[in-house]
């Protein structure tokens, strides 16, 4: 059995009152806590919290996929208020366009809220990195990575997490292993390694 390739994520918490302080930010712990316990491999992380600013957000992703982040999760300022600015910000560095996450996220979460249409999450590549906007809410960032699981257990909604994997793999960075118990990645029988 091989050990696990080592790699680099990048979690950014995108909120002005949690940045200046005035409450305290749960989306990095959240993030943070999930991947620990989806991936088997040794993870490197570099966090973030910053305000609700479109040139510091895409200046931040640009810094973490320069400093060799294969994925970056975002969370926070992805609905319709004046100061939400995450998707353009991610879509201002983006080399690539991957619609699918979003889509996904929101049919997720509209099992749940009707607002759900109000989220604007995009996912881009950029160079050799996967760039996703999560929702804000922790219990919401589980449910859209993990996917939603009927009362057996049995996987109901497929999360958004079960495609990151093979999508790095395609865009040439490191092979992650997923705990299956949390969230099993997808792969043609091709690209799995053995």
């Amino acid at each position: 059995m091989t050990t696990p390739d080592s790699v680099r994520i990048g979690i950014v918490s995108i909120s002005d009152r949690a940045s200046s302080g005035t409450y305290e930010d749960k989306g990095l712990p959240s993030l943070q806590a999930w991947l620990a316990r989806a991936l088997k491999n040794p993870i490197d992380f570099e966090a973030r919290l910053i305000p609700d600013e479109a040139a510091l957000i895409s200046a931040t992703l640009i810094e973490l996929v320069n400093a060799g982040c294969s994925l970056v999760l975002t969370t926070g300022g992805t609905g319709p208020a004046l100061r939400d600015v995450t998707p353009e910000a991610t879509l201002a560095v983006a080399h690539k366009e991957m619609p699918g996450f979003g889509e996904q996220m929101r049919q997720i979460s509209l099992r749940f809220v009707p607002t759900a249409i109000l989220s604007r999450q995009v996912a881009v590549i950029r160079d050799q990195s996967l760039i996703i906007n999560l929702p804000g809410q922790p219990k919401s960032i589980a449910e859209t990575l993990e996917g939603l699981k009927d009362t057996e257990g049995v996987q109901a909604v497929p999360g958004i997490f079960a495609a990151v994997p093979y999508c790095i793999d395609l865009i040439g960075g490191p092979y992650l292993e997923t705990d299956d118990t949390v969230c099993k990645a997808f792969r043609p029988k091709s690209a799995i390694r053995r």
